[in-house]
């Protein structure tokens, strides 16, 4: 972030005007603000890494939540500023610059108004230049650790506890795994301790707390309570449809899963299957896949999936070789002993705009792959159809050099334009969307598929619409606090919820469905012996789908913490809904006719366990409470 130095100037005293406080080179994380008197709130930008692939946004949210500020930042835009006003009051506003960010941004605010800097957890959250200090607080009793990551930056955390001078040292090394970090324990007592805390080296920093509360100040009388208020959150339910829900699937392992799994892949009931077809293994064993594939659909029952053609060890950059074009062909003809039923789409790379050195290099062999589907008809009566072109993120680039060369959005613009006769479906993956907050983004690039794709005169995309594989991180870029909690679950949601919001999404996939050694981001945990768990966003997958109905209906939803879908099937009618936010929201809903036939409202909340909830439905409104990040499905029986 940091230069996160207060900039005192000389007769600060004497002075009519406060000094302003600075915090700079931020990445990623939340900045608590409360003013007791007007002030404004200054953002500034400089690129930081590949700016001008990337569309960013900035979000300030009130006291109660309400979203006071939203800026969406062009790519165009590598460098800008932004103001919004504080008005004073008891309750903490929330600036979130939501990672992972390609810019770095400084804030001033007035000196008077108490700030507080919530950082990301293993992941690195600010750049600092040398020499930066922080402060922090322990209450009374709490087992504290101090925590870091080396980033290749800050390299140890030096703490000094401000009543007696003790010290206490934390060295951050360099790990093999990215989820490896250090932490230590900071001494528990029957007193209030304020740490003072100092960063040394310079360049990248990750630096947080557990066991107490994760906020840092610059300088100890501004370690206050933290104050949010609750909110409020209004829907609207119309009668009108928008279209189906998308089916909800996850990337399945490419080997016959053991019987002992078949449990855990029943509990997540999944709609759709993504996978991978490694061209050097079908090129010598063409009935390799045939088991497992035969089974997913014939015991799981999943008919909608997709393939992306590879190479094994990771090999992503295929070329229309003899190899792999045999490899192409044993797919067909595994495909098409499935028996024509259900929606296999196959597209031709992963990821192309991240592995292949140019467009030219990936429109080759699309064209040369097209021609081979489409050279025989049995492939499309047998369910077979092309998606393109699989991209590593949309509307941003991906994480390589020149990524504003290669975003997916203009490379399938280019190809619909080119060869859009030969394409059925536009696939993308979804990548680095870490922040709560920033889901909504989800949304908007469904939205903007639509848009390039077109809509029919039914209102329905020309194209299939495929968010094929999505998580929080990419690669095995993750974080323990991420993958392994509830908050993964909050996540998942909010993810699902928007992606379907507008019904224009046919399949949302998480990736991956179960952890390998080197990427532990599945929803099944495997404990070795054939035995298998599900993992908190596993649960939360089964709770989804338990409340999950066919047809997408219109809510209006004036919340910016919490996200709403409103569906149906026939007479059956169902709210789901997640409160990513610690505050509680009193939920009023509109558009209802009371008293609600077999209604039932269900809590889905950190223990991962559903529980009853009480609601109230009087003269068509219906309302509730909502414990902050807590998963929701409220449902009822249209008359």
């Amino acid at each position: 972030m940091k230069r996160l130095v207060l900039l005192l100037s000389l007769g600060l005293g004497l002075s009519a005007q406060a000094a302003p406080m600075r915090w700079a080179d931020i990445r990623d994380g939340s900045l608590y603000l409360q003013a007791d008197r007007p002030d404004t709130l200054t953002i500034r930008w400089v690129p930081a890494w590949q700016a001008d692939a990337n569309e960013e946004h900035l979000y300030l949210l009130d006291g109660n939540g309400n979203l006071k500020g939203d800026r969406l930042i062009a790519a165009s835009e590598t460098r800008g500023k932004q103001s919004w006003p504080l008005a004073p009051g008891a309750a903490s506003y929330r600036l979130e610059i939501p990672g992972y960010s390609f810019r770095r941004y400084t804030v001033e605010h007035d000196e008077r108004t108490v700030a507080l800097f919530a950082p990301a957890k293993v992941h690195f959250s600010a750049e600092t230049r040398g020499g930066d200090e922080l402060y922090f607080k322990v209450a009374p009793g709490e087992h504290a650790v101090l925590a870091g990551k080396f980033h290749g930056g800050v390299s140890a955390l030096l703490a000094q506890r401000v009543g007696d001078n003790k010290q206490v040292t934390l060295a951050l090394k360099p790990y093999r795994a990215y989820w490896q970090f250090d932490q230590l324990e900071l001494p528990v007592t029957q007193d209030e301790q304020v740490w003072h805390l100092r960063l040394q080296g310079s360049g990248k920093v990750a630096f947080w707390l557990d066991g107490t509360a994760n906020l840092f100040a610059q300088n100890p009388q501004q370690l206050k309570p933290l104050r949010e208020d609750d909110g409020q959150t209004r829907l609207t339910l119309h009668k009108e449809t928008l279209g189906p829900t998308p089916n909800l699937g996850i990337y399945l392992p490419y080997v016959l899963p053991p019987q002992s799994s078949f449990a855990a892949l029943d509990v997540l009931n999944p709609q759709a299957g993504s996978y991978y077809s490694f061209v050097d293994v079908t090129a010598q064993n063409p009935h390799y896949e045939d088991a497992f594939r035969q089974l997913y659909q014939n015991r799981f029952g999943i008919t909608q999936d997709i393939t992306l053609l590879a190479g094994s060890q990771r090999q992503a950059d295929l070329r229309a070789d003899t190899m792999s074009n045999a490899g192409l062909d044993a797919w067909l003809a595994a495909t098409r002993a499935l028996g024509g039923t259900g929606t296999h789409y196959i597209a031709f790379a992963d990821e192309p705009n991240l592995n292949y050195s140019s467009y030219a290099n990936y429109q080759a062999i699309f064209n040369s792959m097209a021609r081979q589907v489409r050279s025989d008809p049995a492939n499309a009566k047998a369910g077979i159809r092309i998606a393109m072109p699989a991209s590593s993120r949309f509307v941003n680039g991906p994480f390589t050099d020149d990524a504003a060369d290669k975003r997916g959005i203009d490379w399938a613009r280019r190809l619909l334009a080119e060869s859009g006769e030969q394409i059925d479906a536009l696939a993308w993956h979804e990548w680095m969307v870490r922040d709560l907050l920033a889901t909504r983004v989800y949304r908007d690039s469904v939205r903007r598929a639509a848009e390039l794709v077109g809509l029919d005169a039914k209102g329905r995309p020309r194209k299939a619409l495929l968010l094929d594989q999505t998580n929080l991180s990419s690669g095995s870029s993750l974080s323990p606090y991420d993958q392994e909690t509830h908050f993964a679950s909050l996540w998942w949601a909010s993810v699902v919820i928007n992606s379907a919001q507008d019904g224009l999404l046919d399949m949302l996939n998480w990736f991956q469905a179960a952890d390998e050694p080197n990427y532990p981001k599945g929803m099944v945990r495997v404990l070795g012996g054939d035995r298998f768990e599900l993992k908190p966003v596993g649960l939360a997958q089964q709770f989804i789908r338990q409340h999950w109905l066919k047809n997408v209906m219109r809510l209006d939803n004036d919340a910016f913490e919490v996200d709403v879908l409103a569906m149906a099937t026939e007479r059956q009618r169902s709210l789901l809904g997640v409160n990513k936010g610690a505050r509680l929201q009193r939920v009023d809903l509109a558009g209802a006719t009371c008293p609600l036939t077999k209604g039932a409202l269900v809590y889905f909340g950190a223990d991962s366990r559903s529980r009853e909830g009480k609601f109230n439905c009087q003269d068509g409104r219906v309302s509730f409470d909502l414990p902050g990040q807590t998963l929701f499905a409220l449902s009822w029986s249209a008359s």
